[in-house]
C-alpha cells in the first residue's frame, strides 16, 4: 500500500504538505476531504486520524497529521538527497523554526482573519487583526533578506509551509507591496516547486474567493 494524503485544496496547511510531497518527489495517492461537508467527521477517518484534521498522511500503519511533521518525515523518509531538510543540527534546526514560525505565528494570524469570516458569520476584518498578520509578514520579509528562500539559497519543506500560507491571505486579495522580500520569494516558490499552480494557486484562490465572497465591500 502505497503513501495516501487525505487533503482539502483550500486548506493553505493541506496544500503545503501537499507542496513538500511534490518538492520531494514523494508519490502520494491523494484522497480529498471536504471540510466544508464534514466529511472529516465520518467514522472511517476519524479512525485514521481521531484528531479528524487534514492533511493527514498514511504510509503503512503510520498515520501522521499537521502538516509540518508530514513534511518533515516525508522528506527525511523519501527525499532523494537532504537539500529539503539536511541533517546537519544547525541548518535543520533553521528550518524547524521557520516551520514552528509558520504554525505558531503566520497561519494562526490568518485563520484569525479567515475563519470567522468563514464559519461564524463575521463580514469584517478588524485592525486587531490586521497588526498582528502585517507584524508577521514583516518578520518573513526579514527572513528573507538577502535570501532567496527563507532558510538561505536552497528551497527546503519550510518554504512549502510558509508559501501555502502566504499565498492564501495574497489570494483574499492582502496587499504584500509593502513586503518586496516576500513577494518576490512567492514568485521564486511558484517556479521552484513542482505543481506549484496545480496543488496550490488554484486551491488558494478558491479559498481566497471564498473568503471575499463573505466580505462586506471595502474591507481590503
Amino acid at each position: 500500500m502505497g503513501l495516501i494524503l487525505y487533503h482539502f485544496p483550500p486548506s493553505g496547511p493541506s496544500r503545503g504538505a501537499l507542496l513538500a510531497a511534490k518538492a520531494i518527489g514523494a508519490d502520494v495517492d491523494v484522497q480529498i476531504v471536504n471540510l466544508f461537508k464534514k466529511e472529516q467527521l465520518k467514522e472511517d477517518f476519524v479512525k485514521i486520524n481521531p484528531q479528524h484534521t487534514v492533511p493527514t498522511l498514511v504510509d503503512g500503519d503510520v498515520s501522521i497529521w499537521d502538516s509540518h511533521a508530514i513534511g518533515t518525515y516525508l522528506a527525511t523518509t523519501y527525499g532523494k538527497d537532504e537539500t529539503l531538510y539536511p541533517k546537519d543540527p544547525k541548518q535543520r534546526a533553521l528550518i524547524d523554526q521557520r516551520l514552528y514560525f509558520d504554525c505558531g505565528t503566520l497561519y494562526p494570524r490568518i485563520r484569525a482573519i479567515c475563519f470567522p469570516v468563514l464559519f461564524l458569520g463575521e463580514d469584517q476584518i478588524y485592525d486587531e487583526h490586521k497588526a498582528p498578520l502585517e507584524e508577521a509578514l514583516g518578520f518573513l520579509d526579514v527572513f528573507l533578506e538577502g535570501n532567496e528562500f527563507v532558510t538561505g539559497n536552497k528551497l527546503t519543506v519550510a518554504d512549502c509551509s510558509l508559501v501555502a500560507s502566504t499565498s492564501s491571505i495574497a489570494a483574499i486579495g492582502w496587499d504584500l507591496s509593502p513586503y518586496s522580500n516576500v513577494a518576490a520569494w512567492v514568485a521564486r516558490c511558484s517556479l521552484a516547486i513542482p505543481g506549484y499552480a496545480e496543488f496550490n494557486q488554484t486551491g488558494a484562490d478558491e479559498f481566497g474567493k471564498l473568503v471575499r465572497s463573505k466580505l462586506a465591500p471595502g474591507q481590503l
